[in-house]
């Protein structure tokens, strides 16, 4: 006998209660809902919930309800929850709404009144097709997985914490925020939640807002018609048609001018974009993964970002750490470039020498994950065959410990703790390149507090 659990949702109450006592008698555990508002309510519940045999494996729903419509209802079902098997029944059917149906991913389309044994059999070859689907899903997620350890190498506590929060989001739809310094990382930590989620075989496209001209980001974005504008002699799709299906990655997020932060707003809101040009606005199916270096809030707080969009994008925020952050990570990434570069090249994987393995870990990396690649790949095209060594790392790599050693020296007579604590500041600041945000984190303190010392100090008025 089946133990699966099936949500009924028709607004008939007489027809609720008699299938579900149908469906009870043959085995399965029934949820019977009066409305599509309803039923989102107790999904989002039952998600929540354990054992996870709570959530239903099986909905069935009538297309037409007081308040949401069944069809409204089943995209919103294949948009968050889309390993559910829906069946569609209805008494006003037409083909039309059959193919509408199936299309927006039902399993079966059933009229009114229909035989209970059909129903049952319905039910069974869902719960069939389910079950493939997921088969399918787990070998895909095998092979994501293979293809995560690839491109994201992590040993580290920081990094295993948000590889855990990226793997819970991944199979959602939900919108993600990256954010972390240059060269952290952010465009293949997206790649790898786009390759892990039900998206993973649409298209993965990549733009940087902060890389294009500022006249171009708007046709960039949403496209344009032929005859748009001067020298518009065809349609172009824009990143968003592009993505349709997939996942799109807006990299340098906060670099959008406020103009485009109103339409990308509205893509986002509205699942829809206007191209330049266009008679009507295109529907678009596309998650997005957002991404910058720049402190958004800030940004909020200041007027020059959004704060309706900031928070349309940060629906679940992941900040890559920065290398320096993550030191455990330093080799075997370092190890990783090398296999990876030499295997390019046709050449062995050189070992590293434990002075030069001494110094990659001692380094600070301003440049992160990207730095530490193109170091790799120096050292390699100066020495092929290994093993890397010292003479083989950059200068600034080998005369970095000496020269970022803070020593302090106690006089007798004792010393001036406010210049002290002043010039540090100004050498940790100097150090981060002006970047507050760098500068709080390397001093061990909260960015409020290390503004509260600027300010003090008079330091960085114009960082």
């Amino acid at each position: 006998m089946s133990t699966a659990r099936i949500f009924l949702v028709d607004d008939d109450e007489s027809l609720r209660r008699v299938t579900s006592y149908h469906l009870e008698q043959a085995g399965f555990a029934v949820t019977p809902l009066a409305s599509a508002e309803e039923a989102l309510k107790a999904l989002e519940a039952a998600e929540q919930r354990l054992p996870s045999s709570a959530f239903p494996q099986i909905l069935i729903t009538d297309v037409r309800m007081p308040g949401m419509d069944g069809l409204s209802f089943l995209r919103q079902l294949k948009e968050h929850w889309p390993q559910l098997g829906v069946i569609v029944i209805t008494a006003h059917g037409s083909v039309e709404d059959a193919v509408a149906a199936m299309r927006a991913g039902a399993h079966d389309y059933l009229l009114k009144p229909f035989e209970h044994e059909t129903l049952r059999l319905s039910v069974d070859k869902s719960l069939r097709l389910s079950q493939l689907l997921r088969e399918n899903r787990r070998l895909r997620e095998l092979a994501g997985d293979r293809l995560r350890m690839e491109n994201m190498v992590a040993s580290s506590d920081a990094m295993d914490e948000v590889l855990r929060l990226a793997a819970q989001v991944a199979p959602r739809n939900t919108t993600v925020l990256l954010l972390g310094e240059s060269g952290t990382g952010k465009e293949v930590m997206a790649r790898a939640i786009h390759h892990a989620s039900a998206r993973r075989d649409g298209p993965f496209v990549a733009v940087g807002a902060g890389s294009l001209p500022e006249s171009l980001i708007d046709s960039e974005l949403f496209g344009y018609r032929k005859g748009a504008f001067t020298g518009a002699e065809h349609d172009r799709k824009g990143k968003f048609e592009l993505a349709q299906g997939g996942t799109l990655f807006l990299d340098e997020i906060g670099e959008l001018p406020p103009e485009l932060q109103v339409k990308l707003l509205r893509a986002l809101q509205e699942r829809e974009v206007d191209p330049l040009g266009a008679t009507a606005p295109v529907r678009v199916d596309v998650r997005v993964i957002a991404a910058t270096h720049r402190e958004l809030e800030a940004m909020v707080a200041e007027g020059s970002f959004r704060e309706d969009l900031y928070y349309r994008l940060a629906v679940v925020t992941l900040t890559l750490p920065p290398l320096r952050e993550r030191r455990d990570d330093i080799l075997p990434l370092a190890r990783h470039f090398a296999q990876r570069i030499a295997a390019a090249n046709d050449q062995p994987t050189p070992t590293i020498a434990s002075e030069a393995e001494r110094i990659l870990t001692a380094y600070d990396w301003p440049g992160n994950v990207r730095e530490l690649e193109n170091v790799m790949e120096r050292a390699l095209a100066l020495h092929p065959e290994g093993p890397i060594g010292t003479e083989d790392l950059p200068a600034r790599l080998r005369n970095e410990e000496s020269a970022s050693q803070f020593s302090i020296e106690l006089p007798e007579n004792g010393l001036d703790l406010t210049a002290l604590e002043k010039e540090l500041i100004e050498r940790a600041l100097a150090k981060c390149k002006g970047n507050r945000s760098a500068t709080a984190r390397y001093l061990g303190v909260t960015r409020n507090t290390l503004n509260y010392r600027l300010e003090k100090y008079g330091i960085g008025d114009s960082a």
